[in-house]
């Protein structure tokens, strides 16, 4: 499924074709690593440690799901993040939004690590903290977008899949970096000084965040696809100037449209492709969540498991989506975008009992096993991903159409799950509950993905 073309003429040398596709690739990948990284240290927190510092009244419960809840606000703000930089991609340029949203994140993610707790300022520390997650949530709204488009639109022909893929490896990356920070910070502090402390130094790594945007900004050009797309509706519009003059002035239906409002574009055309992008996705980010926040809560939490262990099996599952990421993109750009995609839906589906039956065991080695299956089926969707949502928009309002259906997944995936996980295994006492949540997220994921398929064979 591929429905515009991966490069376009290029007036510079093959040398510096590759240069600057080399440079863009790299940078994407780099952005979405560092974003990634500050998104998920928040969420190891959350099941860590934040609900007894911001939320300490009532059960242990009643604090993880307050700290799970403000989780979730990052994901509610993140379509925002993906509107507003989507409807600016695709007027101005992918690369001064990605820029913008890395610094968002970097002085968000910093605020964090720096922030007072609630035995110190009282209520301002919850409403500070809530504030500052909203920031990273559309900090990380604006930026998928942006890393996205900046690899896929400098891939060469036949190779969007791989290229894709690159951003979609920032995940894994971001997980491996956030768990082992959370690993050392821990390793080297006592308990009492990890709670004081030690956790705050994962997110002043978000510093970091700064300086690669900084040269993102200084040294990765715009990508060619949207300086093509710019060139082709600056000529479109001076052929209607010189038609009429009413035309001319923006008030017709011409290019000049969809050149000043995408999101116009996109809600009065496309919003269903939208929500079928979404909804093949949220089966995913919710999965996901739930694996690398939830089942750390539940192992910690309810089944007594020793929290060092968890996060290492975690990072050691997360090492193996670095491999499978790429390989599945790469088999993408041979057999098709939705054959790919819909496999891995279908594997988190029938896998979702099995897991929770292995993790339920207490076992680590089961955990590993269960956890490990599932991230294979999330990395076989994931790796695609990108080129799919790339291929399911033009140029000129691909930013503002990727953008809504990845977030769209995330709020109503990603963002509730781990919240979800609490509430069904509190009021179930079951993880069976959570295993039928997942279920029936694949369902609507499939379904969404036939939908696509079928509008790709009727193309």
């Amino acid at each position: 499924m591929d429905t515009a073309p991966s490069a376009l003429p290029s007036t510079s040398t093959p040398a510096q074709d590759a240069r600057n596709r080399r440079k863009g690739a790299t940078a994407a990948a780099l952005a979405s690593a560092v974003e990634w990284y500050d998104y998920f240290v928040f969420g190891i927190a959350a099941a860590l440690v934040l609900g007894d510092l911001y939320f300490p009244a009532g059960s242990s419960s009643a604090g993880v799901l307050a700290s799970f809840a403000t989780f979730a606000v990052g994901f509610l703000a993140r379509p925002f993040g993906g509107v507003i930089a989507g409807h600016l991609g695709d007027k101005r340029g992918r690369k001064p939004m990605l820029v913008l949203a890395l610094t968002l994140m970097g002085v968000a993610t910093t605020g964090i690590g720096l922030l007072p707790t609630y035995e110190t300022i009282g209520m301002a520390a919850p409403v500070l903290l809530v504030t500052l997650r909203v920031m990273q949530g559309i900090a990380v709204g604006a930026q998928w977008g942006g890393a996205m488009l900046l690899a896929t639109e400098y891939a060469p022909e036949g190779k969007r899949g791989i290229y894709g893929s690159f951003v979609q490896l920032g995940v894994p990356i971001g997980v491996v970096t956030a768990n082992s920070v959370f690993l050392l910070a821990g390793a080297f502090t006592s308990e009492s000084a990890f709670a004081a402390w030690g956790w705050r130094l994962p997110f002043l790594v978000g510093l970091l965040v700064l300086v690669l945007a900084w040269y993102i900004h200084k040294h990765v050009e715009e990508t060619p696809e949207f300086r093509a797309a710019e060139r082709a509706l600056a000529e479109k519009e001076r052929e209607e100037k010189g038609q009429t003059t009413e035309q001319g002035a923006g008030k017709g239906k011409g290019g000049d449209g969809a050149r000043n409002s995408p999101l116009r574009t996109i809600l009065r055309g496309h919003l269903g492709t939208v929500f079928l992008a979404g909804g093949s996705f949220a089966v995913n980010t919710a999965t996901f969540y739930i694996l690398i926040t939830g089942v750390l809560d539940y192992t910690t939490r309810e089944l007594d498991m020793n929290r060092g262990a968890v996060l290492t099996v975690s990072l050691c599952v997360s090492l193996t989506q670095l491999v499978l990421i790429p390989a599945s993109a790469a088999l993408s750009d041979r057999i098709g975008r939705i054959r790919i995609y819909g496999l891995g839906a279908a594997g988190i589906a029938l896998w979702a009992v099995p897991m929770f039956l292995l993790i339920d065991t207490g076992s680590l080695l089961w955990l590993a096993v269960g956890t490990f299956v599932a991230s294979c089926f999330l990395s076989i969707m994931y790796g695609p991903q990108a080129a799919l949502f790339a291929e399911l928009f033009t140029p000129e309002m691909r930013y503002t159409g990727a953008s809504l259906g990845y977030q769209i997944a995330a709020v109503l995936g990603g963002g509730l799950a781990p919240f979800v996980m609490v509430l069904l295994l509190e009021t179930t006492g079951t993880s069976m509950s959570v295993a039928a949540y997942i279920i029936g997220l694949a369902v609507i994921a499939l379904g969404s993905i036939k939908v696509l398929a079928d509008r790709a064979r009727s193309r």
